[in-house]
């Protein structure tokens, strides 16, 4: 009688861990934006209370890169932490670390401080993403695997939902960071109840696993770098600061909380459906054909949105729904693709470098927006730059990948 018992007790420890994996998840993308869309007032206020003199769109800017750097180093670090020290703990730590910076961020008076949080945010951030993503793949069956991986890349843009309705509602900026308790809570459930991935259990116990790196792995680290890494600065150079545009092309003395509100819910909105729809034009297109309708996509609804738009109009909504639906789509295909290029025992780690390593150079480039926004004469020429990016993916995947 009791065995009877053991398959429904397996499948209810699996979803419990999917139900926590997506909830850090869904959070992470509240984590990622939240500032974001919050800068144009919290930025005047900290610059008040300073001695420092530095202007708001460099403090801006600042913000930014110090999340994507540590988006980065979590992203590398806790990959090799996890391959080593295992799924489950590595995951309910870097769902609590950014929980807990999310909360201190709510007492935070001084901006070197908050440069601070926002890069633990974004280390703890970068760890969830990718942890979740390969335990979750590890633990679940593979003819279901797809379906159940796809649904939890979903949860990021609705996370950035999320964050545009407690924009649009009118909740102070230090309020909103209150929901980093959410994420603190799911962490201390995940240590009780999280249970280690079999497979990573198996590959630790075996001493005659292969360690090294082939040939194959490299080359596949090295498609993975390029592609995302490009990807990356397109998408963070422009996505990250479409708020702050919005809020420039708005009449003097708005306080664009509705307008930068519903727009990211537009963003959150166009990712979701992107991400769904992009496990269907894998299985239909393929990888190729697939990957250069998104980044054409991308560069098209970039152009059309930061060269036609001058002043805030009602079309601005429409264009901005359109170039998420393709920001959702290059996520959701990519975060389903590079995983499966390595084995166990690198996977963490291979699949950490693969989306990670770009967000150093978009951390950099992000660095210097204030730079090209006195330069080019306006935060939406900046913007057009960065998503040249696009182009340089949609080059890299004509050249270095094929179909099988």
């Amino acid at each position: 009688m009791e065995a009877m018992f053991v398959p429904s007790a397996m499948q209810t420890k699996k979803w419990l861990a999917f139900g926590l994996c997506a909830v850090s998840y869904l959070l992470g993308g509240t984590a990622s934006t939240l500032m974001a869309t919050f800068l144009p007032v919290a930025v005047p206020e900290l610059l008040s209370r300073s001695t420092i003199t530095v202007s708001a769109e460099d403090l801006s800017a600042w913000i930014s890169a110090a999340f994507l750097y540590g988006w980065m180093t979590g992203g590398v670090v806790f990959g090799f932490v996890s391959d080593r020290l295992g799924r489950a703990r590595a995951v309910a730590f870097v769902t609590g670390l950014y929980g807990l910076s999310m909360l201190m961020t709510v007492f935070v008076t001084d901006w070197p401080v908050l440069l601070v949080l926002r890069f633990l945010t974004g280390a703890g951030v970068g760890g969830v993403l990718l942890l979740t993503t390969v335990y979750i793949s590890e633990i679940w069956p593979a003819q279901q695997r797809a379906v159940v991986l796809g649904v939890l890349a979903v949860m990021f843009p609705v996370g950035i939902v999320t964050t545009g309705i407690l924009n649009a509602g009118l909740v102070n900026w230090r309020e909103a960071f209150w929901v980093g308790v959410i994420p603190l809570l799911v962490s201390l459930t995940m240590l009780a109840g999280l249970p280690e991935s079999g497979h990573w259990s198996a590959h630790r116990q075996s001493a005659t696993t292969q360690v090294a790196w082939t040939a194959r792995d490299k080359a596949n680290l090295l498609t993975g770098v390029l592609v995302f890494g490009a990807v990356l600065v397109g998408l963070w150079g422009t996505f990250s600061w479409i708020p702050s545009w919005v809020q420039t092309l708005l009449t003097d003395g708005s306080s664009g909380n509705q307008e930068r509100g519903f727009t990211m819910m537009l963003l959150g909105t166009g990712g979701i459906l992107g991400g769904m729809l992009s496990g269907v034009l894998l299985n239909t297109l393929g990888t190729r054909r697939t990957l250069l309708l998104t980044f054409a996509g991308c560069t098209g609804g970039c152009a059309l949105l930061f060269l036609t738009n001058h002043t805030f109009s009602p079309v601005i909504y429409a264009e901005t729904a359109f170039l998420a639906l393709f920001f959702g789509i290059s996520q959701g295909a990519l975060s389903s693709i590079i995983p499966a290029l390595f084995p166990v025992h690198i996977r963490a780690a291979a699949s950490g470098i693969s989306f990670n390593v770009g967000r150093f150079f978009t951390a950099t480039a992000v660095f210097f927006v204030g730079t090209l926004v006195a330069l080019l004469g306006g935060l939406g020429n900046a913007l057009l730059v960065f998503s040249a990016a696009f182009l340089l993916a949609f080059l890299l995947v004509y050249l270095r990948i094929r179909d099988k």
